[in-house]
């Protein structure tokens, strides 16, 4: 039975035309995609900047917080939430009179609830929702459970346990947190706003697979595809979800498996830049895009579709860039 490019005689086989003509298309349909976003942002006519209400949730640090300080600074009504309460002091100063905070979790469905009710008394409603909270994981999987790589030594009942209990920390921050949100506020934006949207920051991880993150990889994947289908379930809400590649900052010392050289190796400055990465989770608000945005689309939104039609080149590049060696 052959796999991926392999043959059932275990010779390499190159790619169809059909393959080809898959990847070119693409490639195509990306660049047809950048042409319509070359248009004039249409919700900044249905809300003007200066009104414009926007709920951040995970504000803290990182990009959510480089967002906040894009919206004070267009004027809008900002609201960081995250539960590092002295970091949203810091930042509530820094963006001004609009911006208000709130300390807590937004896996917690009482926060959640006691935010929207406080946001519906003091702006009477809301328009724009940023899901920018998570935790990261970047431990292989059989080392959760206590197998090392290259050891061929059974798992034991007490190392899975912990598999099975860092897999539940990382499902509360990366899926529950965005469920309870959606749920908490998609009535409200409705409801309230001329022009609702919501956008969730994912991760390439959800659609490219990589060795060390399958944990982030698997939830991550599981919220992009539950926004996926309430953007179906629910048509007069804008969703758009941004899928980055490695952007700079500590976000890994979050990781639910961080040993203490992931905390101690400080924050990452080789990855996308945050202003960068804003301006695309911003843009993509003001010009109502629909659906996934990889950034940077080239090459990382060719390297999810040429998986299905080139599983190893992916697998290979994956370990290579990872430096991983099974």
């Amino acid at each position: 039975m052959s796999s991926g490019l392999l043959s059932s005689s275990g010779s390499v086989c190159l790619p169809t035309g059909a393959a080809i003509l898959g990847v070119t298309a693409v490639a195509a349909l990306f660049l047809a995609q950048r042409v319509v976003w070359a248009g004039s942002p249409r919700r900044l006519r249905t809300i003007p900047p200066a009104e414009e209400r926007v709920l951040i949730l995970g504000a803290s640090s990182g990009l959510g917080r480089t967002i906040a300080k894009r919206y004070a600074a267009r004027g809008a009504r900002v609201c960081v939430v995250a539960r590092r309460a002295d970091r949203l002091s810091q930042l509530a100063d820094e963006c001004g009179a609009h911006c208000i905070w709130e300390s807590a979790d937004f896996a917690d469905v009482g926060a959640m609830v006691r935010l929207r009710d406080k946001l519906l008394a003091e702006w009477g409603g809301l328009d724009s929702l940023y899901v920018c909270a998570g935790v990261s994981a970047v431990q292989p999987v059989m080392a959760l459970a206590g197998v090392g790589s290259g050891d061929d030594g059974d798992a034991t009942s007490s190392g899975i346990q912990n598999a099975v209990d860092t897999a539940a920390r990382a499902t509360r921050g990366n899926v529950y947190g965005p469920l309870i949100a959606a749920l908490a506020f998609i009535p409200a934006l409705t409801r309230t706003s001329a022009a609702p949207s919501i956008l969730l920051v994912s991760s390439l991880a959800a659609v490219v697979p990589a060795p060390t993150r399958a944990l982030y990889a698997a939830t991550k994947a599981s919220s992009l595809l539950l926004y996926q289908s309430l953007a179906i379930e629910h048509p007069d809400i804008v969703f758009a979800s941004v899928l980055p590649a490695t952007m700079e900052g500590d976000f890994r010392a979050s990781a639910v498996d961080a040993d203490t050289a992931t905390r101690a190796a400080g924050p990452n400055r080789r990855g996308l830049k945050l202003d960068y990465v804003v301006e695309r989770c911003v843009e993509a608000m003001d010009r109502e895009t629909r659906g996934s945005l990889v950034v940077p689309w080239f090459p990382y939104a060719v390297a999810h579709h040429l998986y299905y039609l080139w599983p190893s080149v992916i697998e290979r590049q994956a370990r290579k860039k990872y430096d991983f060696g099974a």
